[in-house]
């Protein structure tokens, strides 16, 4: 998928994507962000699997995570891992 022609890049989207789901990006960030959204189908669905996860945690198991085909599993995890590096 070729992303979207706009001011804001997918990678950003993805290192803003904690700030933003707590609230703590600056107004201008937020349009920014929730513009790109509107014609990113990818970032939009990674936000998407964001709130499901925060949903859903503490009632995942392993083997929940493992039953998700790869496509959906690896940008969850990813995502993990980039909040996890980034807790410290």
């Amino acid at each position: 998928m070729t992303p979207p022609v706009d001011d804001f890049p997918c990678n950003e989207f993805v290192e803003l994507v904690t700030e933003y789901l707590e609230g703590a990006l600056p107004p201008a960030e937020v349009v920014r962000l929730e513009d790109h959204l509107a014609i990113c189908g990818g970032c939009a669905s990674v936000l998407d699997q964001f709130q499901t996860v925060i949903r859903l945690s503490g009632r995942l198991s392993e083997s929940d995570v493992g039953a998700l085909a790869p496509s959906e599993r690896e940008p969850v995890m990813a995502a993990f891992r980039t909040w996890a590096a980034n807790r410290n």
